[in-house]
């Protein structure tokens, strides 16, 4: 497994990858948001611990921008900013998961391992599931709804993917962003809602995707 530490503090990207390294991780670091950004062109992580205070590019607009490339590689973040406007941003554009600074070093490398795990059961899954009309490709990250074939973002993918595994169940709100965004409290966001517009949108008016008032969202066989 490769990781990229985005850090501009010396001391802290030493700490980090000295961290990550012990647990037999192949580790890369950057010093800013541009360095960042034109790795991550060459090289396919399988997660990024990323700061936000960083100089030339921040840590949101290397969030926005990975979303713009398609790119799906998981980020955590790992931030001094613990405030909750910027936590939801952050995963609002992206993010798997969100550390505030300072930080147990335990800690990290654990949610470290949760992410990757999650990744390597996407990836052993059956490389289609299929829940009546509608086909996700776990590969390509495509869902396909008859001749419509529609590109995913990685948590359109996780929320879609989440509801087809649980295809007829009402998933609740709080559930969702539990399962599928790492919430373990509701954070007064409204991330699930609007996530679910956009793959609705996508998807198109044949959309199997039920809103089940005053309960949450149910996948139907389309």
């Amino acid at each position: 497994m490769r990781i990229l530490v985005v850090e501009d503090e010396p001391r802290i990207l030493s700490f980090v990858a000295r961290g990550l390294d012990s647990e037999g991780y192949v580790v890369d670091g950057a010093p800013d948001g541009a360095i960042a950004l034109r790795r991550l062109e060459d090289v396919a992580y399988d997660l990024v611990v990323l700061d936000l205070l960083l100089p030339r590019v921040d840590g949101l607009t290397v969030l926005r921008e990975l979303a713009r490339r398609g790119v799906e590689t998981a980020v955590i973040v790992l931030s001094a900013r613990g405030d909750l406007p910027t936590k939801l941003r952050g995963f609002e554009l992206g993010a798997c998961d969100y550390i505030v600074k300072p930080f147990a070093l335990d800690e990290l490398l654990a949610r470290v391992r949760v992410q990757l795990r999650r990744r390597d059961e996407l990836r052993s899954d059956a490389s289609v599931l299929r829940v009546g009309r509608l086909e996700l490709s776990v590969t390509r990250r495509q869902a396909r709804l008859g001749e419509l074939a529609v590109d995913l973002s990685e948590r359109e993918f996780r929320l879609l993917h989440h509801l087809a595994v649980h295809a007829g169940e009402v998933l609740s709100r709080e559930r969702l962003l539990a399962d599928v965004w790492g919430y373990h409290f509701d954070p007064g966001s409204n991330v699930v809602d609007v996530c679910i517009r956009r793959l609705r949108k996508k998807l198109g008016a044949n959309a199997p995707i039920a809103t089940i008032r005053h309960a949450g969202y149910r996948l139907d066989a389309a």
